[in-house]
């Protein structure tokens, strides 16, 4: 895939949901250049791929009509075979619904939200966000490894490295919104607790987002921990923002995805050295704070 394959086709997945819309809506670019970096590397250098975004306000109908068009889009998707990533059954059935989509032959992913206007009268306004997968410009053979798994390579014989860099990165695919350069502190490296069991500890953040996005984003972790089995508790932070630990049921694994003050989503996994049989700490332990 190329920039103007990647566009095409994000614009494509516009336009299955919007032109079948009633009553039609105007399409506003907002949001920024449709073609921009991919992930940062650990070294803090940009990675050599692109990534296309789109973001379309849909104007020009009224606000009550914000809801209906979000949900118009989602039964559109679900008619191209398009697959739920999450959604909140309580948001779809509000005034201000949500969904997150993804296309499983492409990997394409799209996302359907109403923005408050006015709550009390129910006013809103949709906006359709499509992001590609990533891909390599013209003239570039390879690109660095762009997930939080490729941030430090374990050693090949450190089974708990690769199982807390393993979980780092179906929580990053989970997220969906990419990694930040790695920040002072980040990185993977071994801990002890207060009792003196070791463990793996890998921390990483995604790049500051607006209030909406990150909560959509800590949702989407939470959707994740739950359809995987594992114990997942709500974690909100002093200053009200939201939050999540979950505990793996048998490797004894703690993961939490909380909203930091400066606006990104930071990420934590400590995994126990002596595997599945080993001793588990409590949720929101030292060794396992953000």
């Amino acid at each position: 895939m190329d920039e103007q394959q990647a566009v095409d086709r994000a614009e494509e997945i516009i336009h299955q949901a919007v032109d079948v819309m009633s009553p039609k809506p105007t399409l506003e670019r907002t949001g920024p250049e449709s073609v921009g970096p991919c992930i940062a590397r650990d070294d803090h250098g940009p990675d050599d791929r692109r990534q296309v975004t789109l973001f379309y306000k849909l104007t020009g109908v009224p606000g009550a009509e914000a809801r209906n068009l979000v949900l118009q889009a989602r039964d559109a998707w679900l008619k191209q075979g398009y697959k739920y990533h999450s959604s909140d059954e309580k948001d779809m059935s509000g005034p201000f619904p949500w969904v997150s989509m993804r296309s499983e032959s492409d990997d394409f992913w799209m996302e359907g939200i109403t923005g408050v206007l006015d709550r009390d009268k129910g006013e809103g306004i949709a906006t359709l966000k499509v992001r590609s997968p990533c891909f390599l410009p013209p003239g570039k053979s390879s690109a660095a490894a762009a997930d939080p798994a490729a941030f430090e390579a374990p050693a090949a014989d450190d089974p708990a490295g690769r199982r807390a860099l393993g979980h780092s990165s179906r929580i990053y695919d989970a997220l969906g919104v990419g990694a930040a350069p790695t920040q002072p502190g980040e990185g993977i490296g071994r801990v002890r607790d207060a009792s003196g069991a070791e463990a793996v500890h890998h921390t990483w953040s995604t790049p500051p987002l607006p209030e909406q996005e990150r909560a959509r984003a800590v949702a989407r972790a939470q959707a994740y921990f739950v359809g995987a089995g594992w114990r997942v508790r709500p974690m909100p932070t002093a200053e009200g923002a939201p939050g999540v630990v979950a505990g793996h049921p048998e490797e004894h694994t703690v993961a939490q995805v909380v909203v930091s003050a400066t606006g990104a989503v930071r990420v934590a996994v400590t995994t126990p050295v002596d595997g599945p049989a080993g001793p588990a700490g409590p949720a929101g332990s030292d060794s396992a704070a953000v």
